[in-house]
């Protein structure tokens, strides 16, 4: 959706968005409106058709061996899909309901946090956004009686002005403190790590609850009752992050991406939560128990934390504070949950090309993904979990294997053209299988999801690739344009030349390797 030309519109608009999005998801059959049946039956019956009437050259004797890897590759994903997926329903059908029932029973009994701190930072917001935000806290506030401090870390008196006066006209009633925080150094990090060491000077408790929030994340309904009671109901618990949905300002393709994405995610967090882990505490919204965040340890972690690297040197992370929070945390064994039915709602905007906004977000997502995976898989199985263990070497393993099928289509062409055709009609079908999981948990699915999964894949996989040759390379542009590893001095220039070598030497290698198997390309005959 594109956003509104005129202040007053983009208001009227958000507002409008926020309302459908708070009314109950749709359930069960009634997401399959009559139209995207009539896409889906479309689309089966040009997938059948396609089959019946084409040649299918998947057990041609030249080409079975390529069929049998890609059959074994997509047996492994697919079996690892239907894990997660598995894993997923037992969570929401047999382990959530249980701990919803002993969190709502401690709400009801009267419990509550002795005080909540709720920690945002932001920086030159939309102030149709900011008011949102602030409004949907402070309701829920006032709501559930909760003494509440707001520590808001600010770049510029601009967001500042903005809420004072919203918080003096709308929350005078509310039991909330307001403090301003204004970073003196840039960053995020700093930002975070400021708030935290304000919160020790005013003395929280280890059994305070601290929110994590980004500026442009509204409450959903009942979103501090339905978090705060979960750490009433298990002393145990640690850290919780939420279920969340997404607005966006830019082109259509794009929201049906980030719907998509958000679908993956609640189906993903699901399956990890079974374990008691999830994979991040993400920054939208993560709720935390108080008793580790404000160890100082912590707070450096946040506000410095960095990777030694044989190339690059020892070099500080930008983004990826909610990375940072959960590494902590996991090699902590601190226990974390996912709560599926407290919803946010984050808002994007996108100027300029989609496309290059999409490049951008799986460069910092996957950067910093790379950055903490490596060193969490070195906590070993018995402090990650084996099963989260194994989910961030997968992550690794991903990476490449995603690249093989379409290397492996590709390379088929030199053998036999019409293979590829029975390829794209095997990918369209196998993602569109796929989008049966997804669809179960979208609010809205969407037809285009089968190719727009796909494409999110290679991107992906292929944006990964680069990014593990190019750890130190960062650019997060929502934060004013911050970068990192882009210097120009001979010793950079140097390095980056090394990394490069190395990504072409390893891609190069990647696809020789294929192509050989394949019997395109032939190995020279041995000298004796």
């Amino acid at each position: 959706m594109k956003a509104p030309d005129t202040v007053y519109g983009f208001e009227k608009h958000l507002d409008g968005w926020l309302s459908d999005l708070a009314g109950p998801a749709p359930k069960g059959l009634q997401k399959w409106r009559p139209h995207f049946i009539a896409q889906a039956v479309i689309l089966f019956a040009l997938l059948a058709a396609a089959m019946v009437f084409l040649p299918n050259t998947f057990f041609h004797p030249d080409l079975m061996f390529i069929t049998f890897s890609l059959g074994a590759l997509g047996f492994w994903r697919f079996g690892w899909w239907f894990t997660h997926a598995v894993r997923a329903e037992i969570f929401a059908r047999a382990v959530f309901p249980k701990m919803r029932r002993e969190a709502d029973a401690v709400w009801r009994a009267g419990w509550r946090p002795g005080r909540l701190h709720i920690q945002m930072t932001t920086y030159y917001e939309e102030p149709a956004i900011t008011r949102r935000v602030i409004g949907s806290i402070l309701g829920q506030i006032r709501r559930e009686g909760i003494p509440t401090t707001l520590w808001i870390g600010t770049g510029s008196s601009y967001d500042e002005e903005i809420i004072t006066e919203f918080v003096r006209t709308h929350g005078a009633d509310v039991d909330a403190d307001l403090v301003f925080l204004r970073q003196n150094q840039p960053g995020k990090r700093m930002a975070i790590g400021m708030i935290l060491r304000a919160m020790n000077r005013a003395g929280v408790r280890p059994d305070d609850l601290v929110i994590f929030m980004d500026g442009d994340a509204v409450y959903g309904i009942d979103v501090l009752e339905k978090t705060c009671s979960m750490f009433g109901a298990d002393p145990d618990l640690h850290a919780l992050t939420t279920n969340e949905e997404v607005i966006c300002y830019g082109p259509d393709w794009i929201q049906s991406w980030l719907s998509m994405r958000f679908a993956q995610r609640r189906l993903a967090m699901q399956s990890h939560a079974l374990s008691k882990r999830v994979l991040t505490l993400t920054g939208r919204m993560s709720v935390f128990r108080a008793r580790f965040i404000t160890d100082e340890k912590f707070i450096r972690t946040i506000e410095a934390d960095h990777l030694d690297h044989w190339l690059w040197g020892r070099f500080r992370f930008l983004s990826g504070d909610d990375k940072s929070t959960w590494y902590y945390l996991l090699s902590k064994r601190a226990k974390m949950t996912y709560v599926p039915d407290a919803c946010v709602y984050t808002i994007e905007q996108i100027e300029g090309s989609g496309t290059g906004r999409m490049v951008q977000n799986f460069r910092r997502w996957s950067g910093n993904m790379l950055r903490n995976g490596s060193r969490a898989i070195a906590l070993g199985p018995r402090v990650a979990v084996p099963f989260i263990w194994w989910c961030l070497v997968d992550q690794r393993i991903a990476m490449w294997t995603m690249l093989v099928s379409p290397t492996l289509a590709v390379l088929s062409v030199f053998v036999a053209p019409i293979y590829l055709l029975n390829c794209l009609i095997w990918i369209v079908l196998s993602r569109l299988i796929l989008c049966l999981f997804l669809f179960r948990y979208a609010r809205k699915p969407d037809m285009t999801w089968p190719f727009i999964l796909y494409f999110n894949q290679i991107i992906n996989a292929s944006v990964k690739v680069y990014m593990i040759f190019h750890l130190s390379k960062q650019k997060w542009s929502n934060r004013g344009n911050q970068s990192a590893g882009g210097g120009t001095a001979l010793i950079d220039r140097v390095k980056n030349a090394v990394a490069l070598s190395q990504m072409i030497t390893t891609v190069v290698a990647f696809v020789t390797g294929l192509a050989v198997y394949i019997g395109v390309l032939h190995l020279p005959a041995p000298l004796f």
